[in-house]
């Protein structure tokens, strides 16, 4: 059986598959089908991997452990590293694709509240398996000031532990949050952040002010 979680990854990534209507003309109803059958080919793909998605999973950066370093670049195309933000408190979280429904809210969310997170003495790192460019299209566009990284070899999703979804040349990140803290440690992990896209920004910073106490 699929996880509710996996479905509702996909829901909140790609809203325009969230029903089939069949009142389209044959053309459109058949590129529809069409598309809905890559999804279920998506699902169906993960049948094997289930299983395996969850060992990923199982292998999660867990809270107290030191942060994984590394360096990836920025929609700007600079290197950046974790080490850049050595005392600071850092939201790194991961998502699943550029300018889709839920992610465009989680990354919006985020936004809002920047001037927050700054007070805070905190930076927002967004991670996805999309390139540089796809990163520079969507921050032009919804104009982000926050530093979205790519990681098209998923090397830092790897490192993680955050569940990939793959199907054929498809790959997506799993909807994961990690704070850590300015000495480098995890404090935190939203494993499950699909639940409460619209919350999640206010949840991190109510984690952030909580332990600054």
């Amino acid at each position: 059986m699929l996880s509710s979680n996996f479905i509702s990854h996909f829901r909140n990534a790609f809203p325009s598959f969230r029903r089939v209507s069949l009142s389209f003309s044959p053309i459109a109803r058949k590129n529809r089908f069409h598309a809905l059958g890559v999804i279920l080919g998506v699902v169906g793909a993960c049948g094997f991997g289930i299983k395996a998605c969850a060992a990923v999973a199982a292998d999660t950066v867990q809270a107290g452990a030191v942060a994984p370093k590394f360096t990836l670049p920025s929609q700007e195309d600079k290197p950046v590293s974790l080490t850049d933000y050595k005392g600071k408190w850092i939201v790194l979280y991961f998502y699943p694709k550029d300018q889709t429904k839920g992610c465009t809210l989680e990354a919006h969310g985020f936004q809002r509240d920047i001037a927050k997170y700054n007070a805070l003495n905190a930076v927002v790192l967004g991670v996805s398996v999309d390139t540089v460019e796809d990163h520079k299209t969507w921050c032009s566009k919804d104009t982000f000031s926050f530093k979205l990284l790519a990681d098209p070899d998923h090397k830092v999703v790897d490192a993680y532990g955050v569940p990939l979804m793959t199907y054929k040349e498809m790959k997506f990140a799993n909807r994961q949050t990690f704070l850590i803290s300015p000495n480098g440690k995890v404090v935190k992990v939203w494993p499950k952040v699909d639940a409460d896209i619209p919350g999640h920004s206010a949840e991190v910073l109510a984690e952030i002010t909580a332990n600054k106490k």
